[in-house]
């Protein structure tokens, strides 16, 4: 199986999708932290298309960003100065030719990831 990864992001505040939030991926390899994506999630929450697709996958390192503070600004979740929660990195390995998925569980005060399916 050809490896690729997607992601998921639910507001679990409002119990739905965080339609709207941009998400990068970026490769960690040599002390360089490169990007590859940058994508938005659509209604329900997830990128229109992978993230790393199989075609670009690779094993190694790599840290998704969820721009966590900007789609709450957008979304009208009351504003504070700073945010509790503003990009949110997530670092994680890939080691063999999978399909790896990234969710995040998401409210104003706290977040949670796993590796899904």
């Amino acid at each position: 199986m050809p490896g690729y990864l997607t992601t998921h992001v639910l507001d679990t505040a409002r119990g739905k999708p965080a339609e709207g939030m941009e998400v990068a991926l970026f490769r960690l390899q040599d002390g360089q932290r490169a990007e590859l994506a940058r994508l938005t999630t659509n209604s329900d929450g997830r990128t229109d298309r992978q993230i790393l697709p199989e075609d670009a996958f690779r094993t190694g390192i790599y840290e998704l960003e969820f721009h966590a503070g900007a789609w709450m600004d957008a979304t009208g979740v009351p504003a504070e100065s700073p945010r509790f929660l503003d990009v949110i990195p997530i670092r994680f390995g890939m080691s063999q030719q999978d399909h790896y998925h990234v969710p995040l569980l998401i409210s104003p005060f706290g977040f949670s990831t796993y590796r899904g399916s």
